[in-house]
């Protein structure tokens, strides 16, 4: 059995009271190793009190990896009312592909509101409460739209200051997030990792996790199953969670797993450095679980929710999201994990 061990400092990102924008919570963070500048840089998921939930970015850098600064009491990175990502910009992955850093994110085209009220019901959530006189909403809409389902999106930066938006890379009539690419190309091919929402796939009785090629950045061909529940932690749904890691192993991936009570964990695999369809190594037990009481405690109960890693002189360093509504961060010797791995949870 091996665990990943929690900080003594966690949370280590708490809501900030001070800005509108991020007072109600802080979650579920891309975090990259900046070689330039030499320190850790942070982009989180953040939201305020407003009915609307209206969700953004902020930025925040650290030189520790544990003691993060906020960089600005404005967002970082945020959609506008009148783009397709107007409504909110969530759980954001960061990947450097040939000198660039590659934020990929989910979002929808109407903030989604208060979703952890009683009230509160999927599929209403463009009720007139949760909208304010700046969205305009036609009288036909497109399907995703409609529905406001998530659809995710890529944009790439090279300073985290300004941003170029490059639009969906997932399609539009099928809700899809926990999206993000390989840091490089596996077969000449660009590779992204996806949990799309499909119906009625043969053998598929939950969201999963698909993997897909393509030619282009934006442009990836059919998704192909690349794994699914098989462990008691892992019978509702399951999904990406931080981009892969190139080891000489193999491709090293944390994921996230919710079981019958709708309780978060975080298992690992690793896969085929040629042919990453391939699952060489899968935990059978999760690797952490919610046990603090920001963990068990929140907008969301129940919740660790991986979506960055860094490797830094050895030391993996995992953030996380914590019940919706903290960051925490979680390390492991990282060579000790790939050997746990490769030794106890190879692939038959």
């Amino acid at each position: 059995m091996y665990r990943l061990k929690k900080h003594d400092y966690n949370p280590i990102l708490k809501p900030n009271p001070q800005n509108q924008w991020e007072e109600r919570c802080v979650l579920n963070p891309a975090v990259i190793y900046n070689d330039e500048t030499d320190e850790f840089v942070m982009l989180y998921r953040a939201a305020g009190n407003d009915k609307r939930h209206k969700i953004v970015l902020g930025l925040a850098t650290s030189r520790d990896g544990v003691h993060f600064e906020r960089q600005s009491d404005r967002p970082a990175f945020e959609g506008v009312n009148n783009e397709p990502d107007g409504g909110c910009i969530e759980d954001p992955r960061l990947m450097k592909i040939g000198g660039v850093y590659y934020l990929s994110y989910a979002a929808r085209a109407y903030a989604p509101g208060q979703y952890w009220l009683e009230e509160y019901v999927e599929g209403q959530s463009l009720a007139p409460r949760y909208l304010d006189d700046s969205d305009f909403m036609p009288d036909e809409l497109p399907a995703f739209a409609k529905e406001n389902i998530t659809a995710s999106y890529l944009a790439a930066t090279k300073d985290f200051k300004t941003y170029k938006k490059f639009g969906r890379i997932t399609e539009a009539k099928i809700d899809d997030r926990d999206v993000y690419l390989f840091p490089e190309k596996v077969g000449g091919k660009y590779v992204m990792i996806s949990r799309p929402k499909f119906k009625d796939v043969e053998g598929i009785t939950m969201p999963s996790i698909w993997i897909s090629f393509g030619d282009d950045l934006v442009e990836y061909e059919k998704p192909e199953l690349l794994m699914t529940g098989r462990e008691w932690w892992e019978t509702q749904r399951m999904g990406g969670g931080t981009p892969p890691i190139k080891t000489d192993k193999g491709w090293f991936m944390l994921y996230h797993a919710v079981d019958d009570k709708g309780v978060y964990r975080v298992g690992a695999i690793m896969m085929d450095l040629d042919d990453p369809r391939k699952i060489i190594a899968r935990t059978k037990d999760f690797i952490m679980e919610p046990d603090a009481d920001f963990e068990t405690s929140g907008i969301y109960d129940g919740c660790v929710f991986p979506t960055g890693n860094v490797v830094k002189d050895g030391t993996l360093y995992v953030y996380y999201g914590c019940a919706d509504e903290y960051i925490g961060l979680a390390t492991a010797d990282f060579d000790e994990l790939i050997n746990y791995l490769m030794t106890e949870c190879k692939e038959d």
